[in-house]
């Protein structure tokens, strides 16, 4: 058995697929951390990897035996603007390994040096950028939100140039697949037709094997991928999380959420929150994000009309009924989700108005989105007390008639006040990375080379559901609500 025991499939698809390209090697190469247990639950050993032959391997100065380096190519909205030709920039994957469960995984390098689609670009990472995402796709596993996983950040000893001089990194990431939405747009642009059936075919048979079958199998994948971005977008907004930057090369056909650039978490409560530096005109903000994957999903089903059908108005209308399911599919995920954060198991007219009126009153009142729904589980266990929750909002009273509808709500569910409460915790985190964490942990690392903040918000964030008293600073909301709080891509 090799150290990596590859079988890469990708690789096997036609050439005008992706780019063959080595990872540049860096200066120092040195371990920051190692994700033991994914790496285990990969059949991969930790120890050798965080050997010497295999920091080689995860900083891309060494390529192990059965890898096949490539660059994916794809293209992709951009901010709404279409760029036909984008690719991997500054990542290559290294190769694809099944896991102890079954599951194709593609082990990719983030940061590896330059690649036929760099645009000019030095294809390297920024240690900042490498944290944030190694520390927030962790977090959303554990949130238990579909996602990319870390599974080593390496520094490499050599300096990237930003505005300033900063400290470089890799990546390893692993995903179920690196194939966007931008991959059918890229063969879809450029009228190769077989790339699409060929490439569609692919994602039937790695992501979608129950839609193989169909009688009408490239619209059995159409529907697969849009119940599952319907599914992963309400779990972003049940948890707060705001992706930054939803253009369709960063929409994962798996369901997955991918690319942690200006990602980051709501503190206060207000739909129109835009976090990222670059998107002035609020088109990725928190509340549009359902809009967007909408979107996003449109343009997917454009590039599939010609396996769809051989008539173009019959393919519009299989297209069209297709997406007219992300609606309802998002709306019984979002409504659902909220009426579990609220302790309601049992549908009843009225709940989601109930779940609405309380967001219209935090938005209203500044109220932090985390900590509200996190007082409302003590307050279910305490229904003579919503001291915690009423002090959450600017002015108290405006929780008070909400309140008392909950409570009378809650009666009807019929249970016991502590299992309600409990039922509640599970889905409401105590923890989530905080931005005003996330930024001192990476001030710390680039400005210090101090890495114990990152391991103790990493462990923190591990057991996202549970109280952690000693931990509790964690579980704080900044000064101000987090207001003018910006993030900014990491190229």
């Amino acid at each position: 058995m090799t150290a990596i025991p590859f079988d890469n499939s990708y690789a096997r698809l036609p050439e005008r697929f992706f780019a063959l390209r080595t990872p540049t090697p860096v200066a120092a190469p040195s371990l920051i951390r190692l994700n033991h247990d994914l790496a285990r639950s990969l059949g991969l050993d930790p120890d050798w990897l965080a050997g010497a032959e295999g920091v080689a391997a995860l900083a891309g100065n060494r390529v192990p035996d059965g890898a096949a380096p490539l660059a994916a190519a794809y293209a992709g909205h951009q901010f709404g603007q279409f760029v036909p030709q984008l690719g991997d920039g500054r990542a290559i994957l290294l190769g694809e390994v099944v896991d102890r469960a079954g599951r194709r995984c593609d082990i990719q390098l983030k940061g590896s040096g330059p690649t036929p689609f760099s645009r000019r670009g030095d294809g390297r990472a920024a240690l900042g950028p490498v944290l944030r995402e190694y520390l927030v796709s962790e977090a959303m596993a554990a949130l238990g939100i579909p996602t990319t996983r870390a599974l080593a950040a390496v520094a490499t000893g050599e300096p990237v140039v930003r505005e300033t001089l900063l400290p470089g990194a890799v990546l390893a990431r692993v995903a179920a697949s690196h194939i966007r939405v931008g991959t059918f747009q890229y063969f879809a642009v450029r009228g190769d037709v077989e790339g699409l059936r060929a490439l569609a075919d692919h994602v039937l048979a790695r992501h979608y094997p129950e839609a193989a079958d169909a009688s009408r199998p490239y619209r059995a994948l159409l529907e697969g991928v849009v119940a599952r971005q319907a599914d992963l977008v309400a779990r972003w907004l049940l948890v707060g999380f705001v992706h930054g930057v939803m253009n369709t090369d960063n929409m994962s056909i798996a369901g997955e959420t991918i690319d942690y650039g200006p990602c980051a978490f709501l503190d206060a409560y207000d739909p129109r929150t835009v976090y990222s530096s670059i998107d002035q005109h609020g088109r990725y903000a928190y509340g549009e994000q359902p809009r967007i994957a909408l979107w996003n999903l449109t343009r997917l089903a454009e590039t599939l009309l010609p396996l769809l059908a051989a008539d173009e108005t019959e393919a519009v209308a299989e297209a069209e009924a297709v997406l007219s399911g992300y609606a309802p599919r998002f709306e019984a995920a979002y409504h659902g989700g909220l009426a579990r954060k609220l302790g309601l198991t049992e549908v009843r007219e009225g709940d989601a108005a109930l779940a609405s009126d309380l967001l219209k009153r935090m938005a209203e009142n500044q109220a932090d989105f985390t900590l509200t729904f996190r007082a409302l589980c003590d307050a279910a266990e305490r229904p003579d007390d919503d001291t915690s929750v009423r002090d959450l909002f600017v002015d108290p009273t405006a929780y008070d008639g909400w309140g008392s509808r909950w409570r009378d709500r809650l009666v009807l569910e019929g249970r016991d006040a502590a299992a309600t409460a409990a039922a509640m915790r599970r889905v409401n985190p105590a923890f989530i990375p905080r931005n005003h964490r996330v930024e001192a942990m990476i001030e710390a690392a680039v400005e210090r080379n101090d890495f114990a903040p990152f391991e103790e918000l990493l462990a923190v964030l591990s057991c996202p559901y549970d109280a952690q008293p000693s931990y509790a600073r964690y579980a704080e909301a900044p000064e101000g609500g987090g207001v003018g709080y910006r993030t900014f891509c990491g190229t």
